[in-house]
C-alpha cells in the first residue's frame, strides 16, 4: 500500500469517526428536504393562490440550510488539515442554535453537538430535554390563536416556560460541571428537581436524573457499569435520540394537552368552520365537521401510544415468562408450552385481532388484547432461545451449587441477562402494534368511531384526497415519523446492547 493510499485511508477515517461531521451532514440533507418541501407548499396549484407564510418559511429554512452546508465544509477542511476541529467553526455552532425558533430539529441538535467539543452522554440528554420542552411550549402556543382556550391555559403555560428556564440553566450546569467520568456533587439537588419536573412527560428529564444519581452514588467514577455504557453508545447515535426525541415529545405533548388543549375543540362540531385550510388559529386546517385537526391529532396520539405500549408490553410479560419456563426446565414442559403457542402461531396475528375484535366489539380495551394475544409466541420464541443459552453459562452452574431454587435462578440470574434482545424486539415492533391500530380503526374495527385516533382521523381523510388532501397527509405523516422514531431508536438500541462492540 502507498503513502498516498494510507493518508487517503486516514482522512476517510477522521471524516467517519467525527460525530459533528455526520451529525452536521445528517442536518443540512433533511433540511434541503424539508426546506423543497415548503417551496412547493407555497403555491397551491389547484387553487392558484400563493402562500406567502409558507414561503416565508421555505426562505428561513435555506438561510439555515445554507449555513449548515457551509459548516459541513468547514468541518471536513479542518479534519482534512489540522485533524481537529478548530474553536471558529464551533462558533458557527452559536448561530445554528437560531434555528430552534424555526422548529429544525435536525440543525439544533447538530449546533448543540458542534459547540461543546467533549459530550457526555448526561450533556446530550440535557440538550433532548430542552428542546422538548421547547417544542411542547411551541405546540402548546398555538392555541392562543384559536377563538377560545381551555381555563388552564394560561397558568400551565407559565409553568412550561418556566420549566423551560430550569432546563436551559441544567443543560448550562451539565455542560460545565459534568464529564464522561464524574459528576458534581450540587448535582444531586437538580437530578431531584428534574424527577419531580418529569411529571410533565419529558422522559429526558428523568433519564438525566437517574443517570446523574447513578454516576453520584459510585465511589470509584473510574467504573462504569453496562448500562452507562449502554446509554453512552445510545446517545452516540443521531437517528436513534431524534427518534427518541420525538417519542418523548408525542408522550409529553399528550399529557400536557389535559391542561393546554381544549378537548371540545378535537370533538365538538363546530359548523361555521367546516373544511378550513391550515392557518394560525388551525395549524392542520379542520375536517367535514369543522373539528380542529391539530388538536385531534395530538388527542390521538395517546391512544397511538397507549395501544402501541400496552399491546407490547402484555406479550412481553407473558411470553417472557412462558418462554422462560419452556427454555430453563425443557423436554415436557418446553413441549407442552411451545406447542400449545405454535398453534396461536399459525393463526396471522391482524386476523386473529379482527376475529377476537368482531366477537366481543371495537372498543380500546378489546383492541390491545387483540394485539396482545397475538404477539405472545413470538416473544416466548426469543425468551426462550436467550434462557437456553444463558442457562449454560457458569455464573447459573454457581447458583445451583449454592442451592438457590429453579425460580430464583430463572427470575433473579438467567431472566435478568436475557433482556437485551427483548427490549431491541420491543421496541422495533411497538412501530407494527401501532400500524395495527390505525388499521383497524381505519377499518372500523379498532377505537370507538367518535374518538380522535389516527386511524379513525385518517378514515375521513381518506374521503377528501382530492379536494382537502391535507385532513389525510396529516395524520399519515404523524403514524410514518411515530413507526420510524420507534424503529430508529430499536436499531440504536440493537447496537448499544451488542455484546460484540464491548
Amino acid at each position: 500500500m502507498t503513502k498516498k493510499q494510507i493518508h487517503t485511508q486516514e482522512l476517510s477515517y477522521r471524516l467517519k469517526t467525527s460525530p459533528e461531521y455526520s451529525q452536521a451532514n445528517l442536518a443540512w440533507i433533511v433540511s434541503l428536504v424539508l426546506s423543497i418541501l415548503l417551496l412547493l407548499n407555497s403555491y397551491s396549484l389547484t387553487e392558484q393562490i400563493s402562500k406567502p407564510y409558507v414561503f416565508i418559511g421555505f426562505v428561513v429554512y435555506a438561510l439555515f440550510t445554507v449555513i449548515q452546508f457551509m459548516v459541513v465544509l468547514l468541518i471536513r477542511r479542518d479534519l482534512i488539515r489540522f485533524g481537529h476541529i478548530r474553536g471558529k467553526t464551533r462558533a458557527l455552532g452559536y448561530i445554528q442554535l437560531f434555528s430552534i425558533a424555526t422548529g429544525n430539529v435536525f440543525i439544533a441538535t447538530a449546533a448543540f453537538g458542534l459547540i461543546k467539543r467533549h459530550k457526555s452522554a448526561e450533556y446530550t440528554l440535557a440538550v433532548y430535554m430542552l428542546l422538548t420542552q421547547l417544542f411542547i411550549i411551541a405546540a402548546s402556543g398555538l392555541n392562543l390563536f384559536k377563538p377560545y382556550v381551555t381555563d388552564t391555559f394560561l397558568p400551565a403555560m407559565f409553568v412550561l416556560v418556566i420549566l423551560a428556564v430550569f432546563y436551559l440553566i441544567t443543560l448550562m450546569i451539565v455542560a460545565k460541571y459534568v464529564s464522561s467520568e464524574r459528576a458534581h456533587p450540587r448535582m444531586r439537588v437538580i437530578a431531584y428537581i428534574l424527577i419531580l419536573t418529569s411529571i410533565t412527560g419529558n422522559l429526558f428529564a428523568l433519564l438525566l436524573a437517574l443517570t446523574l444519581l447513578a454516576k453520584l452514588r459510585k465511589a470509584n467514577y473510574l467504573s462504569t457499569s453496562k448500562w452507562e455504557t449502554v446509554l453512552e453508545r445510545l446517545t452516540r447515535s443521531t437517528t436513534s435520540m431524534i427518534g427518541l426525541f420525538f417519542i418523548v415529545f408525542l408522550f409529553s405533548i399528550s399529557i400536557c394537552s389535559y391542561l393546554t388543549f381544549d378537548y371540545a375543540l378535537a370533538i365538538d362540531n363546530n359548523y361555521g368552520a367546516i373544511l378550513q385550510q391550515p392557518s394560525l388559529a388551525y395549524p392542520f386546517g379542520t375536517d367535514n365537521f369543522g373539528r380542529c385537526l391539530f388538536s385531534r391529532i395530538i388527542f390521538g396520539a395517546r391512544i397511538s401510544l397507549v395501544v402501541g405500549l400496552l399491546s407490547t408490553a402484555i406479550p412481553v410479560v407473558i411470553g417472557g415468562v412462558l418462554g422462560a419456563l419452556a427454555g430453563y426446565y425443557g423436554r415436557r414442559t418446553d413441549n407442552i408450552i411451545m406447542r400449545l403457542l405454535d398453534i396461536l402461531y399459525a393463526i396471522p396475528g391482524i386476523l386473529l385481532a379482527i376475529a377476537i375484535i368482531a366477537a366481543f366489539g371495537a372498543n380500546t380495551v378489546n383492541l390491545i388484547l387483540a394485539l396482545s394475544i397475538g404477539a405472545i409466541p413470538s416473544y416466548a420464541r426469543t425468551m426462550r432461545a436467550n434462557v437456553m443459552l444463558v442457562s449454560t453459562y457458569e455464573f447459573v452452574e454457581a447458583a445451583r451449587a449454592f442451592g438457590s431454587s429453579n425460580w430464583s435462578i430463572i427470575f433473579k440470574h438467567i431472566v435478568p441477562n436475557s433482556l437485551a434482545p427483548m427490549i431491541v424486539k420491543s421496541t422495533l415492533t411497538i412501530g407494527a402494534a401501532v400500524i395495527s391500530t390505525s388499521s383497524l380503526s381505519f377499518l372500523g374495527l379498532g377505537v370507538e368511531p367518535q374518538i380522535p385516533e389516527w386511524g379513525n382521523i385518517l378514515k375521513i381523510g381518506s374521503a377528501y384526497l382530492e379536494s382537502h388532501s391535507y385532513l389525510a397527509i396529516y395524520p399519515g405523516l404523524a403514524i410514518i415519523m411515530l413507526v420510524l422514531s420507534f424503529n430508529f431508536l430499536g436499531d440504536g438500541l440493537r447496537d448499544a446492547l451488542d455484546p460484540k462492540l464491548d
